[in-house]
Protein backbone atom coordinates (compact mmCIF):
# COMPACT_ATOMS: atom_id res chain seq x y z
CA UNK A 1 0.00 0.00 0.00
CA UNK A 2 1.28 3.50 -0.82
CA UNK A 3 0.34 6.66 1.05
CA UNK A 4 -0.18 8.60 -2.19
CA UNK A 5 -1.73 7.72 -5.53
CA UNK A 6 1.12 8.28 -8.00
CA UNK A 7 -1.22 8.28 -10.99
CA UNK A 8 -3.33 10.96 -9.33
CA UNK A 9 -0.19 13.02 -8.73
CA UNK A 10 0.73 12.77 -12.41
CA UNK A 11 -2.73 13.89 -13.48
CA UNK A 12 -2.54 16.80 -11.04
CA UNK A 13 0.76 18.06 -12.42
CA UNK A 14 -0.43 17.64 -16.01
CA UNK A 15 -3.53 19.65 -15.13
CA UNK A 16 -1.39 22.40 -13.66
CA UNK A 17 0.70 22.45 -16.84
CA UNK A 18 -2.38 22.90 -19.03
CA UNK A 19 -3.78 25.62 -16.77
CA UNK A 20 -0.47 27.47 -16.82
CA UNK A 21 -0.34 27.35 -20.61
CA UNK A 22 -3.93 28.53 -20.94
CA UNK A 23 -3.39 31.32 -18.43
CA UNK A 24 -0.31 32.59 -20.22
CA UNK A 25 -2.15 32.59 -23.55
CA UNK A 26 -5.26 34.28 -22.14
CA UNK A 27 -3.53 37.22 -20.50
CA UNK A 28 -1.23 37.86 -23.43
CA UNK A 29 2.11 37.18 -21.73
CA UNK A 30 3.24 34.62 -24.28
CA UNK A 31 5.63 37.13 -25.86
CA UNK A 32 7.18 38.22 -22.58
CA UNK A 33 8.71 34.88 -21.64
CA UNK A 34 9.40 31.50 -23.12
CA UNK A 35 6.39 29.28 -22.42
CA UNK A 36 8.27 26.17 -23.50
CA UNK A 37 10.93 26.89 -20.90
CA UNK A 38 8.28 27.21 -18.21
CA UNK A 39 6.67 23.95 -19.27
CA UNK A 40 10.03 22.19 -19.15
CA UNK A 41 10.63 23.62 -15.70
CA UNK A 42 7.25 22.30 -14.55
CA UNK A 43 8.03 18.83 -15.90
CA UNK A 44 11.34 18.87 -14.03
CA UNK A 45 9.47 19.86 -10.87
CA UNK A 46 7.09 16.94 -11.46
CA UNK A 47 9.98 14.47 -11.74
CA UNK A 48 11.68 15.87 -8.65
CA UNK A 49 8.37 15.71 -6.75
CA UNK A 50 8.13 11.99 -7.53
CA UNK A 51 11.51 11.44 -5.87
CA UNK A 52 10.33 13.36 -2.81
CA UNK A 53 7.22 11.20 -2.68
CA UNK A 54 9.45 8.10 -2.88
CA UNK A 55 11.44 9.35 0.13
CA UNK A 56 8.24 9.96 2.09
CA UNK A 57 6.87 6.53 1.21
CA UNK A 58 10.17 4.88 2.21
CA UNK A 59 10.20 6.64 5.60
CA UNK A 60 6.66 5.49 6.32
CA UNK A 61 7.47 1.93 5.28
CA UNK A 62 10.48 1.92 7.61
CA UNK A 63 8.09 2.55 10.50
CA UNK A 64 5.93 -0.35 9.33
CA UNK A 65 8.92 -2.70 9.54
CA UNK A 66 9.10 -2.15 13.28
CA UNK A 67 5.35 -2.58 13.66
CA UNK A 68 5.28 -5.85 11.75
CA UNK A 69 8.52 -7.51 12.91
CA UNK A 70 9.53 -5.62 16.03
CA UNK A 71 8.19 -8.36 18.30
CA UNK A 72 10.43 -11.06 16.78
CA UNK A 73 13.50 -9.23 15.47
CA UNK A 74 15.88 -6.42 16.26
CA UNK A 75 15.75 -4.21 13.17
CA UNK A 76 18.49 -1.82 12.20
CA UNK A 77 19.41 0.21 9.12
CA UNK A 78 23.13 0.61 8.62
CA UNK A 79 25.11 2.87 6.30
CA UNK A 80 28.01 1.31 4.39
CA UNK A 81 29.95 1.64 1.17
CA UNK A 82 30.31 -0.07 -2.17
CA UNK A 83 32.67 0.61 -5.06
CA UNK A 84 32.99 4.09 -6.62
CA UNK A 85 30.79 4.96 -9.58
CA UNK A 86 31.67 3.25 -12.83
CA UNK A 87 31.53 6.61 -14.62
CA UNK A 88 32.18 9.94 -12.94
CA UNK A 89 30.41 12.97 -14.40
CA UNK A 90 33.37 15.12 -13.31
CA UNK A 91 36.41 12.91 -12.50
CA UNK A 92 38.37 15.86 -11.07
CA UNK A 93 35.60 17.12 -8.77
CA UNK A 94 35.91 17.11 -5.00
CA UNK A 95 34.99 13.61 -3.79
CA UNK A 96 35.18 12.03 -7.25
CA UNK A 97 36.22 8.38 -6.94
CA UNK A 98 34.85 8.01 -3.42
CA UNK A 99 32.96 4.80 -2.59
CA UNK A 100 29.19 4.90 -3.08
CA UNK A 101 27.33 5.03 0.25
CA UNK A 102 24.11 3.07 0.69
CA UNK A 103 21.80 1.70 3.40
CA UNK A 104 21.17 -1.92 4.34
CA UNK A 105 18.50 -3.38 6.61
CA UNK A 106 19.67 -5.81 9.29
CA UNK A 107 17.28 -8.26 10.96
CA UNK A 108 18.48 -10.20 14.00
CA UNK A 109 16.14 -12.70 15.70
CA UNK A 110 15.34 -11.70 19.26
CA UNK A 111 16.62 -13.95 22.03
CA UNK A 112 19.57 -15.44 20.17
CA UNK A 113 22.70 -16.46 22.05
CA UNK A 114 25.40 -14.06 20.85
CA UNK A 115 28.07 -16.58 21.86
CA UNK A 116 26.80 -18.90 19.12
CA UNK A 117 27.30 -18.39 15.38
CA UNK A 118 24.23 -18.16 13.14
CA UNK A 119 23.78 -18.47 9.35
CA UNK A 120 23.33 -15.33 7.27
CA UNK A 121 20.86 -14.72 4.44
CA UNK A 122 21.62 -11.91 2.00
CA UNK A 123 18.35 -10.72 0.44
CA UNK A 124 18.58 -8.15 -2.39
CA UNK A 125 15.24 -6.67 -3.46
CA UNK A 126 13.86 -6.71 -6.99
CA UNK A 127 12.58 -4.10 -9.40
CA UNK A 128 14.32 -1.56 -11.62
CA UNK A 129 14.69 1.29 -9.12
CA UNK A 130 12.83 -0.80 -6.53
CA UNK A 131 13.54 -0.96 -2.81
CA UNK A 132 13.28 -3.32 0.13
CA UNK A 133 9.76 -2.85 1.48
CA UNK A 134 7.35 -4.57 3.86
CA UNK A 135 6.17 -6.55 0.83
CA UNK A 136 8.72 -9.04 2.17
CA UNK A 137 7.53 -8.90 5.81
CA UNK A 138 5.98 -12.38 5.84
CA UNK A 139 9.13 -13.90 4.29
CA UNK A 140 11.30 -12.10 6.84
CA UNK A 141 9.16 -13.54 9.64
CA UNK A 142 9.73 -17.02 8.22
CA UNK A 143 13.50 -16.50 7.96
CA UNK A 144 13.80 -14.97 11.43
CA UNK A 145 11.76 -17.83 12.89
CA UNK A 146 14.47 -20.19 11.62
CA UNK A 147 17.05 -17.99 13.36
CA UNK A 148 18.67 -16.70 10.24
CA UNK A 149 20.38 -13.31 10.42
CA UNK A 150 19.22 -11.32 7.38
CA UNK A 151 20.80 -8.37 5.59
CA UNK A 152 18.82 -6.61 2.85
CA UNK A 153 20.90 -4.04 0.91
CA UNK A 154 19.42 -0.93 -0.69
CA UNK A 155 22.02 -1.05 -3.46
CA UNK A 156 22.74 1.86 -5.84
CA UNK A 157 19.74 2.93 -7.88
CA UNK A 158 17.16 1.99 -5.23
CA UNK A 159 14.26 4.40 -4.90
CA UNK A 160 13.34 6.28 -1.74
CA UNK A 161 16.73 7.97 -1.31
CA UNK A 162 16.45 10.91 -3.69
CA UNK A 163 17.28 11.65 -7.30
CA UNK A 164 21.07 11.47 -6.96
CA UNK A 165 21.05 7.95 -5.54
CA UNK A 166 18.36 6.87 -8.05
CA UNK A 167 20.65 7.90 -10.90
CA UNK A 168 23.55 5.85 -9.57
CA UNK A 169 21.80 2.72 -10.90
CA UNK A 170 24.07 0.06 -12.44
CA UNK A 171 21.78 -2.88 -13.26
CA UNK A 172 23.80 -6.09 -13.39
CA UNK A 173 26.95 -4.04 -12.77
CA UNK A 174 28.37 -2.54 -9.58
CA UNK A 175 25.12 -3.18 -7.71
CA UNK A 176 26.47 -6.74 -7.50
CA UNK A 177 29.43 -5.46 -5.49
CA UNK A 178 27.15 -3.37 -3.23
CA UNK A 179 25.33 -6.56 -2.27
CA UNK A 180 28.61 -8.38 -1.71
CA UNK A 181 29.71 -5.44 0.48
CA UNK A 182 26.62 -5.92 2.65
CA UNK A 183 27.57 -9.59 3.11
CA UNK A 184 31.12 -8.62 4.09
CA UNK A 185 29.87 -5.93 6.47
CA UNK A 186 27.82 -8.46 8.42
CA UNK A 187 30.73 -10.85 8.83
CA UNK A 188 33.15 -8.10 9.81
CA UNK A 189 30.84 -6.42 12.34
CA UNK A 190 28.77 -9.20 13.94
CA UNK A 191 30.77 -11.93 15.68
CA UNK A 192 27.73 -14.21 15.86
CA UNK A 193 27.44 -14.38 12.05
CA UNK A 194 29.00 -17.56 10.64
CA UNK A 195 31.16 -16.72 7.62
CA UNK A 196 30.95 -20.35 6.52
CA UNK A 197 27.14 -20.40 6.42
CA UNK A 198 26.06 -17.62 4.08
CA UNK A 199 23.25 -17.91 1.56
CA UNK A 200 21.86 -15.42 -0.93
CA UNK A 201 18.28 -15.39 -2.14
CA UNK A 202 16.33 -13.08 -4.42
CA UNK A 203 13.41 -12.82 -6.78
CA UNK A 204 13.23 -11.12 -10.19
CA UNK A 205 15.99 -8.47 -10.37
CA UNK A 206 17.03 -9.72 -6.92
CA UNK A 207 17.35 -13.17 -8.49
CA UNK A 208 19.72 -11.76 -11.11
CA UNK A 209 21.78 -10.19 -8.32
CA UNK A 210 21.87 -13.47 -6.39
CA UNK A 211 23.07 -15.31 -9.49
CA UNK A 212 25.71 -12.74 -10.39
CA UNK A 213 27.00 -12.73 -6.81
CA UNK A 214 27.65 -16.46 -6.80
CA UNK A 215 29.12 -16.25 -10.30
CA UNK A 216 31.55 -13.50 -9.30
CA UNK A 217 32.17 -14.57 -5.68
CA UNK A 218 31.65 -18.36 -5.55
CA UNK A 219 33.70 -18.88 -2.38
CA UNK A 220 31.68 -16.37 -0.36
CA UNK A 221 28.30 -18.09 -0.54
CA UNK A 222 27.43 -21.64 0.42
CA UNK A 223 24.05 -21.71 -1.37
CA UNK A 224 21.75 -19.56 -3.51
CA UNK A 225 18.11 -19.40 -4.53
CA UNK A 226 16.98 -17.42 -7.60
CA UNK A 227 13.23 -17.00 -8.01
CA UNK A 228 11.86 -15.90 -11.41
CA UNK A 229 15.27 -14.30 -12.07
CA UNK A 230 15.91 -11.76 -14.79
CA UNK A 231 18.29 -13.89 -16.82
CA UNK A 232 18.87 -12.41 -20.27
CA UNK A 233 18.81 -8.64 -20.74
CA UNK A 234 19.26 -8.99 -24.50
CA UNK A 235 16.03 -10.98 -24.80
CA UNK A 236 14.34 -8.72 -22.24
CA UNK A 237 15.05 -5.61 -24.28
CA UNK A 238 13.40 -7.39 -27.21
CA UNK A 239 10.04 -8.11 -25.63
CA UNK A 240 9.66 -4.99 -23.48
CA UNK A 241 8.48 -1.57 -24.67
CA UNK A 242 10.47 1.62 -25.21
CA UNK A 243 9.72 3.21 -21.83
CA UNK A 244 11.26 0.16 -20.11
CA UNK A 245 14.27 0.02 -22.42
CA UNK A 246 14.82 3.73 -21.75
CA UNK A 247 15.54 2.91 -18.07
CA UNK A 248 18.70 1.11 -19.21
CA UNK A 249 19.87 3.37 -22.05
CA UNK A 250 19.48 6.55 -19.96
CA UNK A 251 22.59 8.77 -19.95
CA UNK A 252 23.13 8.18 -16.23
CA UNK A 253 22.82 4.39 -16.61
CA UNK A 254 24.28 2.14 -19.36
CA UNK A 255 23.97 5.01 -21.80
CA UNK A 256 23.35 2.86 -24.86
CA UNK A 257 20.84 0.33 -26.12
CA UNK A 258 21.31 -3.40 -26.56
CA UNK A 259 21.36 -2.71 -30.30
CA UNK A 260 24.27 -0.32 -29.79
CA UNK A 261 26.29 -2.68 -27.59
CA UNK A 262 24.88 -6.19 -27.27
CA UNK A 263 27.98 -7.44 -25.44
CA UNK A 264 27.45 -4.95 -22.61
CA UNK A 265 23.97 -6.34 -22.04
CA UNK A 266 25.30 -9.91 -22.22
CA UNK A 267 27.93 -9.04 -19.59
CA UNK A 268 25.12 -8.11 -17.18
CA UNK A 269 23.02 -11.24 -17.87
CA UNK A 270 23.21 -14.51 -15.85
CA UNK A 271 22.42 -16.68 -18.89
CA UNK A 272 25.62 -15.43 -20.54
CA UNK A 273 27.70 -16.10 -17.40
CA UNK A 274 26.54 -19.65 -16.69
CA UNK A 275 30.05 -21.06 -17.04
CA UNK A 276 30.96 -19.44 -13.71
CA UNK A 277 28.57 -21.46 -11.51
CA UNK A 278 30.32 -23.24 -8.62
CA UNK A 279 27.75 -22.82 -5.81
CA UNK A 280 24.72 -24.99 -4.94
CA UNK A 281 21.78 -23.33 -6.69
CA UNK A 282 17.99 -23.64 -6.85
CA UNK A 283 16.02 -21.83 -9.58
CA UNK A 284 12.24 -21.39 -9.75
CA UNK A 285 10.18 -19.95 -12.59
CA UNK A 286 6.53 -19.90 -13.66
CA UNK A 287 5.18 -20.28 -17.19
CA UNK A 288 2.61 -17.49 -16.78
CA UNK A 289 5.06 -14.93 -15.36
CA UNK A 290 3.92 -11.54 -16.64
CA UNK A 291 7.21 -9.79 -15.79
CA UNK A 292 10.12 -12.16 -16.43
CA UNK A 293 9.07 -14.24 -19.42
CA UNK A 294 9.81 -17.91 -18.83
CA UNK A 295 11.96 -17.91 -21.98
CA UNK A 296 14.62 -15.92 -20.10
CA UNK A 297 14.89 -18.48 -17.32
CA UNK A 298 14.74 -21.37 -19.80
CA UNK A 299 17.75 -19.81 -21.54
CA UNK A 300 19.58 -19.71 -18.19
CA UNK A 301 18.70 -23.34 -17.44
CA UNK A 302 19.81 -24.50 -20.89
CA UNK A 303 23.05 -22.51 -20.59
CA UNK A 304 23.85 -24.10 -17.22
CA UNK A 305 23.15 -27.56 -18.62
CA UNK A 306 25.30 -26.86 -21.68
CA UNK A 307 28.17 -25.96 -19.32
CA UNK A 308 27.71 -29.27 -17.48
CA UNK A 309 26.73 -27.55 -14.21
CA UNK A 310 24.90 -29.29 -11.40
CA UNK A 311 21.95 -27.34 -9.99
CA UNK A 312 18.31 -27.72 -9.02
CA UNK A 313 15.36 -26.08 -10.75
CA UNK A 314 11.62 -26.27 -11.24
CA UNK A 315 9.44 -24.74 -13.93
CA UNK A 316 5.96 -24.32 -12.46
CA UNK A 317 3.01 -24.48 -14.82
CA UNK A 318 0.65 -21.47 -14.78
CA UNK A 319 0.46 -21.10 -11.01
CA UNK A 320 -1.76 -18.29 -9.69
CA UNK A 321 0.18 -15.15 -8.94
CA UNK A 322 2.35 -15.18 -12.06
CA UNK A 323 5.57 -13.34 -11.20
CA UNK A 324 4.74 -13.46 -7.46
CA UNK A 325 3.52 -17.05 -7.35
CA UNK A 326 5.77 -18.28 -4.51
CA UNK A 327 5.76 -15.04 -2.52
CA UNK A 328 2.03 -15.01 -1.82
CA UNK A 329 0.35 -16.00 1.45
CA UNK A 330 -1.51 -18.89 -0.14
CA UNK A 331 -1.13 -22.51 0.94
CA UNK A 332 0.54 -23.43 -2.35
CA UNK A 333 3.04 -20.57 -2.10
CA UNK A 334 3.88 -21.60 1.46
CA UNK A 335 4.47 -25.19 0.34
CA UNK A 336 6.87 -23.95 -2.33
CA UNK A 337 8.70 -21.76 0.19
CA UNK A 338 9.08 -24.77 2.47
CA UNK A 339 10.91 -26.51 -0.39
CA UNK A 340 13.13 -23.44 -0.79
CA UNK A 341 13.88 -23.40 2.95
CA UNK A 342 14.66 -27.13 2.90
CA UNK A 343 17.16 -26.55 0.08
CA UNK A 344 18.84 -23.70 1.96
CA UNK A 345 18.92 -25.71 5.20
CA UNK A 346 20.98 -28.45 3.56
CA UNK A 347 23.88 -26.01 3.39
CA UNK A 348 23.19 -23.50 6.16
CA UNK A 349 21.84 -25.68 9.01
CA UNK A 350 19.52 -23.16 10.74
CA UNK A 351 18.77 -23.90 14.40
CA UNK A 352 14.98 -23.94 13.97
CA UNK A 353 14.09 -24.97 10.39
CA UNK A 354 10.51 -24.66 9.17
CA UNK A 355 9.19 -28.01 7.95
CA UNK A 356 5.39 -27.68 7.79
CA UNK A 357 2.64 -25.21 6.94
CA UNK A 358 1.86 -25.13 10.65
CA UNK A 359 5.45 -24.00 11.30
CA UNK A 360 5.01 -21.15 8.81
CA UNK A 361 1.69 -20.13 10.36
CA UNK A 362 3.21 -20.07 13.84
CA UNK A 363 6.02 -17.86 12.53
CA UNK A 364 3.44 -15.51 11.04
CA UNK A 365 1.11 -15.19 14.01
CA UNK A 366 3.03 -16.00 17.18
Amino acid sequence: MTCFDRKMAGELFRGISICLFNLVSAVGFSQSFDVALKMDSLQTYHRDAEHRLDVLEKNIDDILWHQRLGDVASIDKVYLTGPPLAREENPTALGAGNPVKFWSYVFIPKGIDVKVRYPLIVLPHGGVHGNFSTYYAHILKELVAQQYIVVAPEYRGSSGYGKSFYEKIDYGGLEIEDVKASRDYMIENYEFVDANRVGIIGWSHGGLIALMNIFEHPKDYQVAFAGVPVSDLVARMGYYEDDYRDLYSADYHIGKTAHDDVNEYRRRSPAWNAHKLATPLLIHTNTNDEDVNVLEVEHLIKSLKAEGKEFDYEIFQDLPGGHSFDRLDTKKAKEIRLAIYAFLARYLSPRQPLRTIEDINRAAYR
